[in-house]
């Protein structure tokens, strides 16, 4: 079958948007992930505990803020007001290094901000694809979207590496807020595209489709609590971040043990990026929708958490650099490539209020909670004499649970999507 027996001609114009959208959010971040990284590391292994509780921290703060803006607002309003926010604070983080204040505490202010941007900016992003586009465009469309990020994500290390000798990293933080200006001119091109895609459908769908979602700030943690198959998918999330933790401490670790030289553990780091991102976009652009569509959605959940419990276990067999990079470069890619945009498909037949409100506040709180309270278990484990292999060891059990449920929700999911065709 060839793609353009894939997409229909209808679609072309919102998925060339979606696609540029999720390239400016990606190059946007990851002209800013590499000097994230190495602020971490420069600031101390032992702290990133902290700053990773912190981060969670803000993240509790701000959920309900955009829950609240949420409510207020229709969606082609409050989703640039809150990229509007987050590029008022690039440019405030600009100045600040740009000043003679001391940097160390920016520093740390730096990695908690850019460690809920970057979950905040791709959270609006997904729900907003699931707000337009249906359970059978999603699975035709989504691995094309992704790929948009993919290369936006190869993009912003390639001119990372390219511009930092010319202009400072500081300076290209105003290059990551241009390209955030460029996500905000996508998502109105969207909005547009489905409003005219859905013109002759009736005026209260329109109306609907216009108006703000309502309901008060906290509506996501209540539809969560209240709902097995979000709990589900929180289950989901506390599982992969945790093993996303135990991997990102353990690279944080062993490349301090073998690298002192900062530019060195910087290159390393977009070398690494530079690696996934390659294999994650031959992957979308090839097999993404060939996977989904053989396997199902279940089954396709379960490939990349078995994938790294085999992985772990060769971790934990030979603790190296060489193996702890093929690892994460595996495992990152595979989630970009087939369990990211699978594990979006989960929300597709949902409620607005649940696309938004109750998604955002898994995306980013219980993630972010996942990645604070596993840091400390992380660190736990270090102070009882656990070494790198034993911890990579507990790892493989906690991959295999991540499996079953993964499977366990993309079956309900499927059964979901067949109840909605039979109404």
């Amino acid at each position: 079958m060839t793609v353009k027996e894939k997409i229909k001609p209808s679609e072309i114009k919102g998925l060339v948007w979606a696609f540029t959208y999720f390239f400016c959010l990606l190059t946007s971040y990851y002209i800013i992930r590499p000097l994230r990284d190495e602020m971490g590391i420069a600031g101390g292994v032992e702290n990133l505990p902290w700053l990773f509780t912190g981060t969670f921290l803000v993240m509790f703060i701000a959920v309900p803020f955009f829950g609240w803006v949420a409510s207020k607002y229709p969606r082609e309003k409050f989703i640039p007001y809150v990229y509007g926010l987050f590029i008022s604070l690039i440019i405030t983080f600009f100045l600040l290094f740009s000043s003679d204040l001391n940097h160390t505490h920016i520093a740390k202010a730096f990695y908690i901000w850019a460690s809920v941007y970057n979950l905040f900016i791709i959270s609006v992003f997904w729900s907003f694809m699931a707000d337009i586009f249906s359970n059978s465009q999603a699975k035709r469309l989504y691995g094309y979207i992704a790929a948009g990020g993919t290369i936006g994500a190869i993009s912003g290390p390639a001119l990372t590496l390219f511009l930092v000798k010319f202009t400072g990293p500081t300076n290209l933080l105003i290059l990551s807020a241009l390209l955030l200006t460029g996500a905000i001119i996508s998502v109105k091109k969207l909005n547009q595209w489905q409003l005219s895609l859905n013109k002759d459908k009736s005026p209260e769908y329109t109306k609907n489709m216009s108006m703000p979602i309502g309901g008060n700030p906290f509506a996501g943690i209540k539809l969560v609590a209240t709902s097995n198959y979000l709990i589900g998918i929180c289950l989901l999330m506390l599982l992969y971040t945790t093993l996303s933790t135990f991997l990102y401490l353990q690279q944080a670790e062993i490349i301090k043990m073998n690298i002192s030289d900062p530019s060195q553990r910087t290159a390393i780091f977009a070398g690494m990026d530079f690696a996934v991102n390659i294999l994650t976009i031959v992957t979308q652009v090839f097999l993404t929708e060939k996977i989904i569509n053989y396997f199902g959605l279940g089954k396709t959940l379960m490939i990349i958490p078995i994938g790294l419990a085999i992985g772990l276990f060769i971790l934990g067999l030979s603790p190296i650099l060489p193996v702890l990079i093929v690892v994460q470069v595996l495992r990152r890619a595979g989630n970009y490539a087939i369990m990211k945009p699978a594990r979006e498909m989960l929300y597709v037949s949902l409620g607005r209020e649940e696309k938004y409100k109750a998604k955002n506040f898994i995306d980013t709180s219980i993630y972010r909670g996942g990645d604070a309270v596993s840091a400390w278990f992380f660190g736990g484990l270090r102070a009882f004499g656990v070494g790198l292999a034993g911890i990579a060891f507990i790892g493989v059990p906690l991959a295999l649970i991540w499996a079953w449920v993964s499977f366990r929700l993309g079956n309900e999911n499927e059964k979901m999507n067949a109840k909605v065709k039979l109404t």
